[in-house]
């Protein structure tokens, strides 16, 4: 396990440099400038030189690239070219909330998903099989953000029970747990339906097809209910698909947060990084496509150890 980790590590060093210099062409290669979009309209010619030579956009792109390179290696991410803040600061506040996003849309996803799936193969050809199908096949079907809007409506505007976006109530306190958690309920919500649906249809088809195998008849033959055969006997095999479907479900989360957080008002990185590239601010958007990168990276990482820990068998050649 030690030499695996080693090497996904190494291995994972060069994917982030390629990422960076990739998104460091596309967006120099983009349309737009910056500095117009961030100086006022009436500042002259020489201001806006002055603020290019300032961020170092005078420079050719390796060159860019380079002394970004070298400032990110000593934790130093710049300042936003739109919000002119260090981008550190905007970071602290944009994070945490992000995180508590995703990582409750994750947990809401395994939690619901996986028993969903597993329900299903139980109760194969019933109308419960039926319905969690026609769930799965929905959520790949409809994007999260027209969900998002359609709770909205439902649920803030009609029948007024959750508020329609931000992350607080005006007037509340910071640690006022209530108000939060109904803030949270729709986003969450909107983010964990595309991860429900796949992780039910993974864990679905794999408890079928485990179920079918002869130490599972064996089990049955000796009197076991059938509850006990499938959460004691199929389980840690069924589980097998599914812990690797759930890095790709965290890597969605990531990508989803852009839209959720634009629908539900929630002030994190996604809604960061969408203004942020609609501005061109360079620095800001590399900021976040690296932390980004980073996450999936290590959800990849996770979902291998993971996978090695449930599967004896993959562990030799981990």
């Amino acid at each position: 396990m030690t030499s695996f980790l080693r090497r996904r590590l190494l291995q994972a060093v060069p994917t982030l440099f390629g990422i960076t210099i990739l998104s460091f062409t596309l967006l120099h290669l983009a349309p737009g400038d910056p500095i117009s979009l961030a100086m006022p309209a009436d500042a002259t010619v020489e201001d806006r030189e002055a603020a290019r030579r300032a961020y170092g956009f005078d420079q050719p792109v390796p060159v860019q690239y380079l002394a970004w390179l070298g400032r990110v290696a000593i934790g130093d991410f710049g300042q936003s070219i739109v919000y002119r803040r260090p981008i550190a600061d905007l970071l602290r506040s944009a994070l945490p909330n992000t995180l508590q996003l995703a990582l409750l849309a994750l947990i809401a996803s395994l939690g619901v998903g996986v028993p969903l799936g597993l329900v299903a193969a139980r109760r194969s050809g019933t109308l419960i099989d039926q319905l969690v199908r026609i769930l799965a096949v929905l959520g790949h079907a409809v994007p999260g953000f027209c969900f998002g809007l359609l709770f909205i409506l439902l649920f803030s505007v009609h029948a007024r029970w959750l508020p329609v976006g931000g992350v607080q109530s005006v007037g509340a306190e910071p640690w006022d747990i209530a108000d939060r958690v109904r803030h949270l309920a729709g986003p969450v919500v909107a983010l964990s339906l595309a991860g429900i649906a796949t992780l039910s249809r993974y864990a679905r088809a794999e408890a079928l097809e485990v179920l079918g195998r002869d130490y599972i008849r064996t089990a049955r033959a000796k009197g076991l209910p059938d509850a006990r055969v499938l959460y004691s006997h199929a389980l840690r095999n069924a589980l097998l698909p599914v812990i690797t479907a759930s890095g790709e479900a965290l890597a969605t989360l990531v990508s989803g947060a852009v839209i959720i957080e634009q629908v539900y008002a929630w002030p994190g990185l996604g809604r960061l990084a969408f203004d942020a590239a609609r501005a061109r601010d360079y620095p800001l958007v590399m900021t976040i496509v690296v932390l980004s990168s980073v996450v999936v990276v290590v959800a990849y990482l996770a979902r291998d150890i993971a996978y090695g820990l449930a599967d004896p068998r993959t562990r030799e050649t981990l």
